[in-house]
C-alpha cells in the first residue's frame, strides 16, 4: 500500500450524501415520466430502486449505481432510440445543475479531500453521473481545485463497473493502475477497482451499500471517508 500515489473517488455517496441529494431530484423525474400520476411515479421510483418503507435507494440499484441513459431505458422503454438519446441529454443538464444546487457534502468529506490533496496524492472522480454534473458539484462542494480530473459516465467509453475511468486516470496522471486507490459506496465500484488493477479498493458505508454487499470485493471498508487520511496515515501511505 505504501506505493498509493493517487486516489479515485465515487461521487454520490462517496463524497455527497446521497439519500439527502438525490431523492427529490429522482421524484421530480418521475412524476414527469409519470405525467404527473403519484402513484404511477412512486412505482417508476421504486423500479428504479427506492425502498418506500425504509426511505432509502437500494444498494446497487439503477438509480444508485446506473447511469442516467439506464433510468431513461427503465422508464420510457417505448421510447425510440433516438428519443431515449435526447431525453439522456435532458436528464443529464437537469441532474447537473440540480445535483450541484441540492448537494449536501457527507461530514468530514470537505476536510478529508483537503488532507488527502495536501499529503499530495492526486485525485479524481469516477462517476456513473454525467461529467458536467461531477464538475459542477465539485464546485459546488468548493473541492475542485483539488481534483486533477473528473470522469462520468460520459467521459469514457464504457461506464462502470468497466474499468475505463481507472485507465483514464492513470493516462492522465502517469500513474500506474497500482499506484492508485478506488473509493467507493457500491459493488460496481469495486468491481471496477479489480477490472483495473489498482493498488487499494476501499469501501465506504456512507452510501448505498452495505458490509455484507461491499467486504468480499473490498480490500477495507471504512464507516466513510472521513476516515480515509486515518487509514492511510497509519499504514504509512499518508
Amino acid at each position: 500500500m505504501s506505493s498509493i500515489k493517487g486516489i479515485l473517488f465515487d461521487k454520490d455517496g462517496t463524497l455527497v450524501d446521497f439519500q439527502a441529494t438525490w431523492f427529490a431530484i429522482g421524484d421530480l423525474l418521475a412524476l414527469q415520466a409519470a405525467g404527473g400520476d403519484r402513484g404511477k411515479a412512486d412505482a417508476l421510483m421504486a423500479a428504479a430502486g427506492y425502498d418506500f418503507a425504509k426511505k432509502c435507494f437500494k444498494a446497487d440499484s439503477v438509480f444508485a449505481a446506473g447511469t442516467n441513459a439506464d433510468i431513461v431505458a427503465l422508464w420510457y422503454p417505448q421510447a425510440a432510440a433516438e428519443e431515449r438519446r435526447k431525453m439522456t441529454i435532458g436528464f443529464d443538464r437537469f441532474t447537473a445543475d440540480e445535483g450541484a444546487r441540492q448537494s449536501v457534502p457527507l461530514p468530514g468529506s470537505q476536510d478529508a479531500i483537503a488532507r488527502l490533496h495536501s499529503s499530495g496524492f492526486r485525485l479524481g472522480v469516477a462517476t456513473n453521473d454525467s461529467t458536467g454534473g461531477a464538475e459542477k458539484t465539485l464546485l459546488a462542494l468548493g473541492v475542485a481545485q483539488m481534483f486533477d480530473a473528473a470522469y462520468g459516465y460520459d467521459a469514457v467509453a464504457n461506464p462502470k463497473p468497466a474499468p475505463d475511468a481507472v485507465y483514464a486516470f492513470s493516462d492522465l496522471t502517469g500513474l500506474k493502475p497500482s499506484e492508485i486507490a478506488m473509493v467507493g459506496d457500491n459493488r460496481h465500484d469495486m468491481e471496477m477497482a479489480r477490472a483495473g488493477g489498482v493498488g487499494l479498493a476501499i469501501a465506504v458505508l456512507s452510501g448505498t451499500g452495505t458490509r455484507e454487499t461491499l467486504a468480499p470485493m473490498a480490500d477495507v471498508v471504512l464507516d466513510s471517508i472521513a476516515d480515509l487520511p486515518g487509514f492511510l496515515a497509519a499504514r504509512n501511505v499518508a
